[in-house]
């Protein structure tokens, strides 16, 4: 423990529905709720305004919408939060070399490490100073805890929501934490808050009373001894600045279950990619594949393959997965599909011959085959090719007008596209209805919440290592009833 508060812990208000508002001015003061809108999706964040009827984080997102049902649902868009999230780290990173991220929107900061703190006073200030920049940069706001131990600093923050600060100063763990349910401490969760309940104990001054013998003895050596020290307010883990990625996974949970085998291979290969994508977004390969399956009756079975050397092929990992399905019995139906990697290295076992690979000589390209005939009718004639995909516009993704600049899209459907033209800063923007083969009107990057002093109105202005976004992770269509439907309320059809 140390003698002041100089271990920060900064955590953003209502993070992913705060960063939906400020991108749309309409959604502003609004109920937002950000989650799977699926019938087994779930809420990851909900603004203020739609905690106040009840909604929560991990709600279903049916039980969201009977408590909040004229509140905006709209799915995750991670491009625009790692974006935010790497503005805040730099921010952080000013402060101090020891920066302990958590999330995309929490971390730890050692403020003495880097010289911004060694007493209440300065800590205070820096602190202070932190929730402005923040304000600043990305348009939202942080809540910030500082303490002699990241336990407390974490709870300072909490106590701080929203948009505030709070210093607990040492010498006064005991004092605060007595009262405070077992919950609140690190490692409780709901089976050992449970296991401590049917003990007798649900605060945390009942757990400092009953003894390190006691908790050892209903929780084991080390979980025991443990929770004791932390009841008393000790809690000496260090901010480490650096954590080591041990496996890199993805999974999907699907609204209906499904029962086409060739559906559940195709869905492997997807997440296969979307794996492989992250794995080297992180600079890795990995030799172990593993794959996840929830069945039907939620019975969930692992299989893993190590392979020879690590790799971040595509191709070897998308091969790997769809083995390891062969082995599973997906007859009932499939609700849930995960894929991962573990054994992470730094280098792939491709590198290891990519020098005599590239000794060797190219062989010159094969012709191109000449492309089949159409098929023909049955009466003889030529069958006309195929017409052009339709454009498709999700709803929730950017947009941007030749006419009328930025926007988002409401809905679509009906060969109609319906358009909310705002963008962060703007004041609430009107509807307007498309065609959805209208030329002028194409998808585009999310805007940065706050422009840049020199952006270019019709660019974006995130930092370059931003990383590129993807469709399944836009937001989805706003639940308001001016646009709601593909058709939607706004100017006639041209």
């Amino acid at each position: 423990m140390r003698s002041a508060p100089t271990i920060l812990h900064l955590d953003m208000d209502a993070f992913f529905a705060a960063a939906e508002q400020a991108a749309k001015p309409s959604l502003r003061g609004k109920p937002v709720v950000v989650g799977g809108l699926g019938p087994r999706g779930v809420v990851s964040t909900a603004s203020y305004e739609a905690r106040r009827f009840g909604v929560h984080s991990a709600m279903p997102m049916a039980q969201a919408r009977r408590l909040a049902p004229n509140a905006a649902y709209l799915v995750p868009r991670f491009s625009l939060y790692r974006a935010v999230s790497e503005q805040v780290m730099e921010l952080l990173a000013r402060l101090s070399p020891l920066v302990e991220p958590l999330s995309l929107d929490e971390a730890f900061v050692d403020l003495e490490a880097g010289g911004s703190a060694h007493d209440t006073a300065s800590a205070r200030a820096a602190g202070e100073r932190l929730r402005a920049d923040i304000r600043a940069v990305t348009g939202l706001t942080g809540s910030v805890g500082l303490a002699g131990s990241k336990m407390l600093a974490k709870i300072g923050s909490e106590q701080a929501k929203p948009d505030g600060l709070v210093v607990i100063e040492p010498g006064t763990e005991r004092e605060l934490l007595g009262p405070m349910p077992v919950r609140t401490l690190p490692g409780v969760g709901p089976a050992t808050g449970e296991h401590l309940r049917r003990a007798g104990m649900t605060t945390v001054a009942e757990l400092a009373e009953a003894g390190e013998d006691e908790l050892v003895r209903l929780l084991g050596k080390a979980h025991g001894a443990s929770l004791y020290r932390m009841a008393l307010g000790h809690d000496d883990r260090p901010v480490v600045s650096e954590r080591e990625t041990k496996s890199v996974s993805v999974e999907d949970t699907f609204d209906v279950d499904l029962h086409d085998r060739v559906r559940v291979r195709t869905e492997v290969d997807r997440l296969a990619d979307r794996c492989v994508e992250r794995l080297r977004a992180g600079g890795h390969s990995g030799r172990t594949v593993v794959l996840k399956v929830r069945r039907y009756d939620f019975s969930t079975l692992t299989r893993s393959e190590t392979l020879r050397g690590p790799t971040d092929d595509p191709g070897v990992v998308r091969e790997a997965a769809g083995r390891l399905l062969e082995s599973v019995d997906t007859t009932g139906g499939v609700r849930l599909l995960g894929v991962g990697v573990t054994g992470l290295a730094d280098f792939t076992q491709e590198d290891l011959f990519a020098q005599a690979a590239a000794d060797r000589p190219v062989p010159a390209p094969a012709a191109a085959p000449a492309p089949e005939p159409a098929p023909a009718r049955p009466d003889g004639s030529a069958q006309e090719p195929e017409a052009p995909a339709e454009r498709r516009f999700p709803a929730g993704h950017d947009v941007r007008h030749t006419e009328y600049g930025a926007g988002w899209v409401q809905g679509s459907g009906l060969r109609r596209v319906t358009v909310r033209f705002e963008e962060p800063g703007s004041v609430p923007g009107r509807v307007r209805t498309f065609w959805v083969d209208d030329p002028d009107l194409t998808l585009s990057e999310p805007l940065p919440l706050v422009p840049g002093p020199e952006a270019d109105p019709g660019q974006s202005s995130w930092p370059a290592s931003r990383p590129k976004s993807r469709s399944e992770s836009r937001s989805d269509r706003e639940a308001d009833p001016s646009g709601g439907s593909g058709s939607g309320s706004g100017r006639a059809m041209p």
